[in-house]
C-alpha cells in the first residue's frame, strides 16, 4: 500500500477521470468527478452482475470521450464481501482501483450540505471527494498462490470451528452416557478411548463384551500401551455407570452422527494441511524463514494469508501499519499522552504476530536477549507489552528481508547488527 501523501496526489492529473462507488449488496452506484471536484456526467447505479459491470464499464468510457480524459481512478468503500466482485472485475480491465476508509466517509458526510443524511448517491460523491484529496490506499489483493493461502486459512479456520463444536458435543454426549469413561481414559480423544466409543455401546451392553472380546476391538488401533487390567476396570465402572439409559437407540445414533462429523472435520483438515505446504513452497524465502527458530509452517501460512506478496510492498513499514502496530500519539501545547498502537488494519495479522512472539521470546535467543535489554536498559526501560510490540515489528521487517535477498537468519548477526546489543557484547 501507498502512503505518500504527495505521491498520491501526484496521481490525479488534469487527465484524471475520477469514480467514487458506493458499494452494497445488489446495486452499486457510481459518481464521477474531475481533479478540481467538478462533477462530470449523472451518477450510475449498476447491478452486481456481469451485465451491470459490462454497463458500468460502458459508462466510464463514454465519460472518458465526452470530457476528454484519458486516465481512471475508481475509489471504493472495502464493505464487507461484496467489493471484491467488482475489483476482480476492474483488475481484468487493468483499470487502477482504490480503497477509502468507511470511518472517513462517515466523517466527511457534512462538508459540502452541513447534513447528516446519508444515502447512496451522496456516499458516492464523498468516496469520488477523498479520492481526490489523496486519502485512499491503494490494496494488495491477493493473486495466484496467496490467494490459495487465504483461502485455505479461511477454510481451516471455519473447520477449527466446527472441530471445537463437535468436541464439545461428544464431551456432552459422555457426561451424559458414560461419565465413568474419563476415569478410566485421561482423554476421550485418545486411540483406545475412540475405539471404545466407536463400538457404539451404552455401559450396560458394554458388559456383555468379554475382556478378550474388549481386546480384539482395540487392538484394531492400539497395538500396545493398553492391556487387559485396562478393560477389566473398564467394565467395573461400566457396571456401576450413573448414565442415562431411557432413549438408547438415539443416543447410540447421535453418537455415531457425531463420530463420522468427528473424523471427517479430521480428515479434511489433514489434506487442507496437505494442500497448504505445497501452496507455501511456492513463496519466496519460505525455506529460510522455517531455519527461524519459533517460526514453523502455521505461522507462514497464517501471515502470507493476510499480507499477500510482499513484493506489494516497498517498506516493511507498510506491513506494521497493516497489522495496526504502527503508535500514535496525543499531545496538545505542552501536554503529552501516551503513546499507543492504532489496532488498525487488519487484526487477525496483528493477533497471529503476538501468539508467534511469544514463543520466539522463550525459544530463540536472539528474541529473547533484545526482549530482555528492552526491559532492563537503563533508559526508557519498556513494558513487557510495549516490548512484544517491538519485537512484533522486529520480525515483521526479518520476514520482509529474507522474502526480498532469501539470506539465511543467523541470530548470531541479528544481535551484532544492533547497535547497542553489540556495544554490550564488546563491554562483556
Amino acid at each position: 500500500m501507498n502512503y505518500n501523501q504527495n505521491k498520491k496526489l501526484a496521481q490525479i492529473t488534469s487527465q484524471t477521470l475520477i469514480v467514487g462507488v458506493d458499494i452494497a449488496k445488489h446495486n452499486h452506484v457510481a459518481r464521477a468527478q474531475d481533479f478540481r471536484g467538478v462533477e462530470l456526467g449523472s451518477s450510475l447505479t449498476f447491478e452486481n452482475t456481469q451485465a451491470g459491470f459490462d454497463g458500468f464499464f460502458e459508462w466510464i468510457q463514454q465519460l472518458l470521450t465526452d470530457h476528454n480524459k484519458h486516465q481512471i481512478l475508481i475509489g471504493m468503500e472495502p464493505t464487507g464481501h461484496y467489493w471484491l466482485n467488482l475489483v476482480h472485475f476492474l483488475k481484468d480491465k487493468n483499470i487502477k482501483f482504490v480503497v477509502v476508509n468507511p470511518s472517513h466517509v462517515k466523517k466527511s458526510k457534512e462538508l459540502d450540505d452541513n447534513s447528516p443524511t446519508k444515502n447512496d448517491i451522496k456516499d458516492a460523491k464523498v468516496i469520488a471527494q477523498l479520492v481526490k484529496d489523496g486519502r485512499y490506499a491503494e490494496p494488495n489483493i491477493p493473486q495466484g498462490v496467496y490467494a490459495e493461502l487465504r483461502g485455505a486459512k479461511k477454510i481451516r479456520d471455519l473447520l477449527s470451528v466446527d472441530l471445537q463444536v463437535v468436541q464439545g458435543q461428544i464431551h456432552n454426549w459422555i457426561d451424559r452416557y458414560f461419565p465413568e469413561l474419563l476415569t478410566v481414559f485421561k482423554n476421550w480423544e485418545g486411540k483406545a478411548a475412540l475405539q471404545i466409543l466407536k463400538l457404539n455401546l451404552l455401559p450396560h451392553e458394554l458388559m456383555n463384551l468379554t475382556d478378550r472380546e474388549l481386546m480384539m476391538q482395540l487392538r484394531k488401533t492400539v497395538k500396545r500401551g493398553v492391556g487387559l487390567d485396562k478393560m477389566q476396570e473398564l467394565k467395573r465402572v461400566a457396571g456401576c455407570s450413573v448414565g442415562i439409559r431411557e432413549g438408547g437407540e438415539m443416543a447410540k445414533l447421535e453418537l455415531h452422527t457425531l463420530l463420522e462429523k468427528y473424523q471427517l472435520i479430521h480428515q479434511k483438515l489433514e489434506e487442507l494441511e496437505s494442500r497448504m505446504d505445497s501452496f507455501l513452497e511456492q513463496v519466496p524465502g519460505v525455506k529460510q524463514m522455517l531455519g527461524i527458530t519459533g517460526i514453523g509452517r502455521d505461522t507462514l501460512v497464517g501471515f502470507f494469508s493476510e499480507v499477500g506478496d510482499l513484493n506489494g510492498y516497498s517498506h516493511p513499514r507498510q506491513i506494521i501499519k497493516l497489522a495496526g502496530l504502527n503508535l500514535k500519539e496525543n499531545t496538545s501545547g505542552q501536554h503529552k499522552g501516551q503513546t499507543k498502537i492504532t489496532k488498525r488494519g487488519r487484526k487477525k495479522l496483528r493477533a497471529l504476530l503476538f501468539k508467534v512472539v511469544m514463543p520466539l521470546v522463550a525459544r530463540n535467543s536472539a528474541f529473547k536477549a533484545l526482549h530482555e535489554y528492552y526491559t532492563k536498559r537503563p533508559n526508557n526501560p519498556l513494558k513487557k507489552m510495549q516490548s512484544m510490540i517491538a519485537l512484533c515489528n522486529k520480525l515483521i521487517r526479518i520476514l520482509f528481508a529474507i522474502s526480498k535477498k532469501q539470506f539465511e537468519f543467523s541470530e548470531e548477526k541479528m544481535l551484532r547488527d544492533i547497535p547497542h546489543m553489540k556495544e554490550l557484547q564488546t563491554a562483556a
